[in-house]
């Protein structure tokens, strides 16, 4: 029977000072060009979910200040379609910190730039592992949540983890 390698031992204790979750705000824009979209007119829904991991990296990435990667998406709501034409607007940040991973939330917006409408079209919540040098699990900063809805999403995630963790469990079993 093969051994597998051993994980170096996590530091007990997490990185200091904390971060504030405006450190990791982040807000992309781009234009909905005919290349993105169905033959319908409308982004396709697997452009809209590539958009989402990367407006989500980007938020890890400055929480933790190193590179991170994708664990798990919780799910994806497509509310409205986005015309092409029209303006793809994400705006993510980190919802709760744990040892070595966080739970990024990203919401997504489409605006008409003629008429400045402005319509919620996703939402998704995406967990990220902050990752050292070596490609292993590193800790994360804590999230210093300071307005009454960074803590409403920060216990949210907490709930959210418990559903990940039990799902996870049971998929094991």
């Amino acid at each position: 029977m093969k051994s597998s390698p051993q994980r170096p031992n996590l530091p007990a204790e997490r990185p200091s000072p904390g971060r504030s979750v405006s450190a990791s705000r982040t807000e992309m824009i781009e234009v909905v060009l005919p290349q993105d979209a169905n033959p319908l007119g409308y982004i396709l829904g697997g452009r809209v979910m590539h958009l989402i991991d990367i407006a989500g990296a980007i938020a890890m990435h400055r929480h933790c200040h190193s590179p991170a990667v994708t664990a798990s998406v919780d799910h994806v709501d497509f509310r409205n379609p986005i015309r092409v034409g029209e303006l793809i607007i994400l705006e993510s940040q980190v919802n709760r910190a744990f040892h070595t991973s966080a739970e990024v939330g990203v919401e997504v917006f489409s605006e008409n730039y003629l008429n400045g409408e402005r319509k919620h079209t996703t939402s998704a919540f995406l967990t990220f592992v902050a990752i050292d040098e070596n490609r292993q699990p590193r800790p994360v900063p804590p999230l210093l949540v300071k307005t009454a809805e960074e803590r409403r999403r920060y216990r949210e995630a907490g709930e959210r983890r418990k559903v990940r963790l039990a799902a996870g469990a049971k998929r094991r079993r």
